[in-house]
Protein backbone atom coordinates (compact mmCIF):
# COMPACT_ATOMS: atom_id res chain seq x y z
CA UNK A 1 0.00 0.00 0.00
CA UNK A 2 1.50 3.45 -0.91
CA UNK A 3 2.10 5.94 1.72
CA UNK A 4 -0.67 8.27 -0.35
CA UNK A 5 -3.32 5.20 0.49
CA UNK A 6 -2.47 5.00 3.51
CA UNK A 7 -2.81 8.63 4.63
CA UNK A 8 -6.42 8.80 2.61
CA UNK A 9 -7.18 5.64 4.79
CA UNK A 10 -6.43 7.18 7.96
CA UNK A 11 -8.41 10.14 6.91
CA UNK A 12 -11.48 8.07 5.69
CA UNK A 13 -11.60 6.40 9.27
CA UNK A 14 -11.21 9.95 10.96
CA UNK A 15 -14.46 10.93 8.88
CA UNK A 16 -16.21 7.63 10.06
CA UNK A 17 -15.79 8.64 13.46
CA UNK A 18 -16.65 12.19 13.25
CA UNK A 19 -19.84 11.07 11.17
CA UNK A 20 -20.42 8.93 14.17
CA UNK A 21 -20.24 11.05 16.56
CA UNK A 22 -22.54 13.75 15.18
CA UNK A 23 -25.20 11.17 14.08
CA UNK A 24 -25.01 8.50 16.47
CA UNK A 25 -25.31 5.10 15.17
CA UNK A 26 -25.08 4.62 11.48
CA UNK A 27 -25.50 2.13 8.47
CA UNK A 28 -22.58 1.05 6.44
CA UNK A 29 -24.28 2.27 3.39
CA UNK A 30 -24.68 5.68 4.70
CA UNK A 31 -21.16 5.70 5.99
CA UNK A 32 -20.38 4.56 2.23
CA UNK A 33 -22.62 7.53 0.89
CA UNK A 34 -21.16 10.39 2.69
CA UNK A 35 -17.30 8.90 2.71
CA UNK A 36 -18.33 8.82 -1.49
CA UNK A 37 -16.74 5.03 -1.44
CA UNK A 38 -17.77 1.48 -2.37
CA UNK A 39 -19.57 -0.08 0.31
CA UNK A 40 -17.02 -2.79 0.53
CA UNK A 41 -14.49 -0.08 1.54
CA UNK A 42 -16.78 1.50 4.01
CA UNK A 43 -16.87 -2.15 5.23
CA UNK A 44 -13.01 -2.84 5.11
CA UNK A 45 -12.37 0.73 7.33
CA UNK A 46 -15.25 -0.02 9.60
CA UNK A 47 -13.94 -3.99 10.20
CA UNK A 48 -10.59 -2.17 10.93
CA UNK A 49 -11.92 0.45 13.86
CA UNK A 50 -13.92 -2.18 15.24
CA UNK A 51 -11.26 -4.73 15.78
CA UNK A 52 -9.36 -1.54 17.48
CA UNK A 53 -12.76 -0.90 19.73
CA UNK A 54 -13.05 2.25 18.73
CA UNK A 55 -16.63 1.34 16.84
CA UNK A 56 -19.06 -1.50 17.84
CA UNK A 57 -22.28 -2.63 16.15
CA UNK A 58 -25.41 -1.30 17.57
CA UNK A 59 -28.28 -3.95 18.18
CA UNK A 60 -29.93 -3.27 14.92
CA UNK A 61 -27.60 -5.37 12.81
CA UNK A 62 -25.50 -3.39 9.84
CA UNK A 63 -25.97 0.11 11.88
CA UNK A 64 -22.22 1.13 13.72
CA UNK A 65 -21.47 3.42 16.23
CA UNK A 66 -18.56 4.23 18.27
CA UNK A 67 -16.94 1.75 20.57
CA UNK A 68 -15.83 1.92 24.22
CA UNK A 69 -12.75 2.21 23.08
CA UNK A 70 -13.14 6.12 22.00
CA UNK A 71 -14.28 6.73 26.01
CA UNK A 72 -10.91 4.99 26.70
CA UNK A 73 -8.78 7.38 25.16
CA UNK A 74 -11.06 10.21 25.60
CA UNK A 75 -10.64 9.59 29.13
CA UNK A 76 -6.84 9.07 28.56
CA UNK A 77 -6.63 12.41 27.39
CA UNK A 78 -8.49 14.03 29.98
CA UNK A 79 -6.33 12.69 32.79
CA UNK A 80 -3.43 14.10 31.20
CA UNK A 81 -4.67 17.59 30.32
CA UNK A 82 -6.09 17.87 33.87
CA UNK A 83 -2.87 16.69 35.26
CA UNK A 84 -1.20 19.51 33.09
CA UNK A 85 -3.13 21.95 34.09
CA UNK A 86 -3.40 21.12 37.83
CA UNK A 87 0.23 20.77 38.33
CA UNK A 88 0.87 24.47 36.46
CA UNK A 89 0.18 26.51 39.51
CA UNK A 90 2.90 24.03 41.77
CA UNK A 91 5.16 23.88 39.15
CA UNK A 92 5.62 27.59 38.34
CA UNK A 93 5.95 27.67 42.20
CA UNK A 94 8.49 25.23 42.88
CA UNK A 95 10.37 26.61 39.71
CA UNK A 96 10.44 29.64 41.32
CA UNK A 97 11.72 28.39 44.70
CA UNK A 98 14.38 26.48 43.36
CA UNK A 99 15.04 28.74 40.21
CA UNK A 100 15.52 25.87 37.76
CA UNK A 101 13.18 23.70 35.54
CA UNK A 102 10.31 21.51 36.52
CA UNK A 103 8.71 19.16 34.27
CA UNK A 104 6.02 16.34 34.97
CA UNK A 105 6.73 13.04 33.54
CA UNK A 106 4.48 10.26 32.54
CA UNK A 107 5.07 6.45 31.54
CA UNK A 108 4.50 6.16 28.00
CA UNK A 109 5.67 3.01 26.16
CA UNK A 110 8.72 1.98 28.49
CA UNK A 111 9.96 5.18 28.91
CA UNK A 112 9.49 8.77 30.53
CA UNK A 113 7.66 11.59 28.48
CA UNK A 114 7.91 15.05 29.88
CA UNK A 115 4.46 16.81 29.51
CA UNK A 116 4.58 19.73 30.99
CA UNK A 117 7.71 22.44 32.19
CA UNK A 118 8.36 25.61 34.02
CA UNK A 119 10.69 27.33 33.93
CA UNK A 120 12.91 29.17 37.09
CA UNK A 121 14.71 32.20 37.07
CA UNK A 122 17.99 30.75 36.69
CA UNK A 123 16.69 27.90 34.28
CA UNK A 124 19.19 27.47 31.08
CA UNK A 125 17.06 29.07 28.15
CA UNK A 126 16.33 27.13 25.40
CA UNK A 127 16.16 23.67 26.59
CA UNK A 128 12.77 22.32 26.20
CA UNK A 129 11.95 18.60 27.98
CA UNK A 130 8.20 18.98 27.14
CA UNK A 131 7.35 15.95 24.34
CA UNK A 132 10.65 14.03 24.90
CA UNK A 133 10.90 10.56 25.40
CA UNK A 134 13.82 9.76 28.29
CA UNK A 135 15.21 6.81 29.77
CA UNK A 136 13.82 5.74 32.91
CA UNK A 137 16.92 4.29 34.25
CA UNK A 138 18.72 7.41 33.89
CA UNK A 139 16.08 10.14 34.77
CA UNK A 140 14.90 10.92 38.10
CA UNK A 141 11.39 10.77 37.03
CA UNK A 142 12.03 7.31 35.55
CA UNK A 143 13.54 6.08 38.91
CA UNK A 144 10.34 7.06 40.35
CA UNK A 145 7.72 5.76 38.47
CA UNK A 146 10.20 2.27 37.97
CA UNK A 147 10.29 2.65 41.95
CA UNK A 148 6.37 2.74 42.04
CA UNK A 149 5.52 0.63 39.61
CA UNK A 150 4.53 2.91 36.73
CA UNK A 151 7.15 1.34 34.57
CA UNK A 152 8.44 -1.74 34.00
CA UNK A 153 12.61 -1.93 34.64
CA UNK A 154 13.86 -2.53 30.95
CA UNK A 155 16.29 -5.77 30.49
CA UNK A 156 18.62 -3.52 29.06
CA UNK A 157 20.25 -0.56 30.78
CA UNK A 158 21.84 1.51 28.26
CA UNK A 159 25.37 3.61 29.61
CA UNK A 160 24.81 7.38 28.88
CA UNK A 161 27.17 8.92 30.46
CA UNK A 162 29.97 7.81 33.04
CA UNK A 163 28.13 7.74 35.43
CA UNK A 164 24.94 5.99 34.58
CA UNK A 165 23.54 3.17 36.37
CA UNK A 166 23.40 -0.30 33.80
CA UNK A 167 22.52 -2.42 36.92
CA UNK A 168 19.22 -3.02 38.45
CA UNK A 169 20.71 -3.41 42.34
CA UNK A 170 22.18 0.07 41.38
CA UNK A 171 19.24 2.28 40.87
CA UNK A 172 18.45 1.96 44.76
CA UNK A 173 14.54 1.66 43.87
CA UNK A 174 13.88 0.28 47.40
CA UNK A 175 15.37 3.28 49.58
CA UNK A 176 13.42 5.41 46.91
CA UNK A 177 10.24 4.39 47.77
CA UNK A 178 11.18 4.65 51.14
CA UNK A 179 12.26 8.36 50.59
CA UNK A 180 9.85 9.44 48.70
CA UNK A 181 12.08 11.11 45.92
CA UNK A 182 14.73 10.02 43.48
CA UNK A 183 18.00 11.57 42.28
CA UNK A 184 20.04 11.51 39.18
CA UNK A 185 23.89 12.98 39.13
CA UNK A 186 25.21 13.50 35.39
CA UNK A 187 23.41 10.04 34.23
CA UNK A 188 21.41 11.52 31.39
CA UNK A 189 23.50 13.98 30.77
CA UNK A 190 27.27 15.12 31.51
CA UNK A 191 26.54 18.27 33.86
CA UNK A 192 22.95 17.59 34.93
CA UNK A 193 21.36 16.85 37.80
CA UNK A 194 17.91 15.85 38.67
CA UNK A 195 15.40 15.41 41.41
CA UNK A 196 11.66 13.83 41.28
CA UNK A 197 8.73 12.80 43.32
CA UNK A 198 5.77 10.44 42.62
CA UNK A 199 2.44 12.35 42.08
CA UNK A 200 -0.51 9.73 42.80
CA UNK A 201 -3.71 9.56 41.71
CA UNK A 202 -7.08 9.41 43.06
CA UNK A 203 -6.44 5.79 43.41
CA UNK A 204 -3.32 6.40 45.46
CA UNK A 205 -1.26 4.81 42.21
CA UNK A 206 1.40 6.77 40.70
CA UNK A 207 0.93 8.34 37.87
CA UNK A 208 3.44 10.83 37.17
CA UNK A 209 6.11 12.65 38.36
CA UNK A 210 7.40 16.24 39.13
CA UNK A 211 10.85 16.76 38.95
CA UNK A 212 13.49 19.58 38.90
CA UNK A 213 16.44 19.43 37.32
CA UNK A 214 19.52 21.81 36.40
CA UNK A 215 23.04 22.14 36.04
CA UNK A 216 25.09 20.49 38.55
CA UNK A 217 27.36 23.02 39.08
CA UNK A 218 24.18 24.68 40.56
CA UNK A 219 21.89 21.68 41.59
CA UNK A 220 25.16 20.07 43.48
CA UNK A 221 24.79 16.70 45.29
CA UNK A 222 24.43 19.00 48.43
CA UNK A 223 21.28 20.69 47.23
CA UNK A 224 19.49 17.10 46.43
CA UNK A 225 18.20 16.71 49.87
CA UNK A 226 16.69 19.67 50.30
CA UNK A 227 15.02 19.42 47.07
CA UNK A 228 13.79 16.17 47.10
CA UNK A 229 11.83 17.47 50.18
CA UNK A 230 10.37 20.50 48.62
CA UNK A 231 9.25 18.23 45.51
CA UNK A 232 7.58 15.58 47.78
CA UNK A 233 5.32 18.62 49.22
CA UNK A 234 4.76 19.39 45.97
CA UNK A 235 4.01 16.17 44.49
CA UNK A 236 1.74 15.92 47.42
CA UNK A 237 -0.52 19.01 46.60
CA UNK A 238 -0.03 17.82 42.71
CA UNK A 239 -1.94 15.05 43.85
CA UNK A 240 -4.43 16.38 45.89
CA UNK A 241 -5.34 18.64 43.04
CA UNK A 242 -6.13 15.31 40.88
CA UNK A 243 -8.27 13.52 43.37
CA UNK A 244 -5.83 11.74 46.13
CA UNK A 245 -6.04 12.36 49.44
CA UNK A 246 -4.42 9.40 51.39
Amino acid sequence: MSNSTTVQSVDRAIAILEILARDGATRVTDLAVQLDVHKSTASRLLAALEHGGLVEQSGDRGRYRLGFGVVRLAGAATAQLDLSRESRPVCLRLAEAVGETVNIAVARGGDTVNISQARGPAAISGHNWVGQRTPSHATSSGKVLLAFGALRLPDDLERYTPRTVTSPAGLGLEEIRERGWAATEEELEVGLNAVAAPVRSADGSVVAAVSVSGPSYRLTPGRLPEVGALLVEGAREISQRIGYYG
